[in-house]
């Protein structure tokens, strides 16, 4: 006696659990939008702060007679430094910020229309404002920090500035610590997430082989 077929109702209801291929790639390509924009959030932010104060420092520090030329000279090409990248990686988050934040108020699973967006065109970019505020930036920001107490303090009482050297240097060691630690962390996330993706695809893969015909 041939087997009955499953009712086609019974099919639909089975497979309409199984998310297609453009709602995935859909999902991915808002979260990654929305990643990129706080990225470009919080370097636009911490740019202007660190940025802000390395002027302050510059303009407002008092040069007083017999320090080193080469104390000085540190001190104005650090600060010098700290100051472009820091206003390069603003410049880059107030140009490319503005169109995020345009595109991403029209957020939904539906809108296809990913080409109005520059978040894959300027992936790099984003990048490299984010490494510049967050990471070369941050550390260039407690060198400066370093130099400011040796000019501030060289003349007045030079254990002052070994010993703002002295904190200085393991609040470094652990900020480099945890720049490599967290970098690691998110390559094993990243790591995990496109398994799980693998898997997943397999999942439905396999759901979707043709196991349900009958034959007479």
């Amino acid at each position: 006696m041939a087997a009955q077929p499953e009712d086609p109702k019974a099919l639909n209801d089975k497979y309409s659990s199984v998310p297609s291929d453009d709602s995935r790639t859909q999902e991915l390509t808002w979260r990654r939008l929305f990643l990129r924009k706080g990225k470009l959030r919080a370097s636009s932010r911490t740019s202007a702060l660190m940025s802000g104060f390395a002027m302050v420092a510059m303009v407002e520090i008092q040069i007083d007679p017999g320090l080193p030329s080469g104390l000085i000279i540190a001190f104005s090409v650090l600060t010098t430094i700290l100051i472009s990248i820091h206003v390069f990686a603003l410049m880059i988050s107030v140009c490319i910020l503005p169109n995020l934040d345009s595109f991403a108020s029209s957020y939904s699973l539906n809108n296809k229309n990913f080409d109005n967006s520059l978040h894959e065109q300027m992936h790099y970019y984003i990048e490299t404002a984010w490494l510049f505020s967050t990471g070369l930036g941050t550390l260039l920001f407690l060198a400066e920090v370093a130099i400011v107490a040796w000019v501030q303090f060289y003349n007045k009482s030079k254990a002052a500035a070994i010993a703002s050297t002295c904190v200085l240097l393991p609040v470094g060691v652990v900020f480099i610590w945890f720049a490599l630690h967290f970098y690691k962390i998110l390559v094993k996330h990243k790591y995990e997430q496109s398994s799980q993706g693998l898997e997943e695809l397999q999942m439905y893969v396999d759901k979707l082989q043709p196991t349900d015909i009958h034959t007479v």
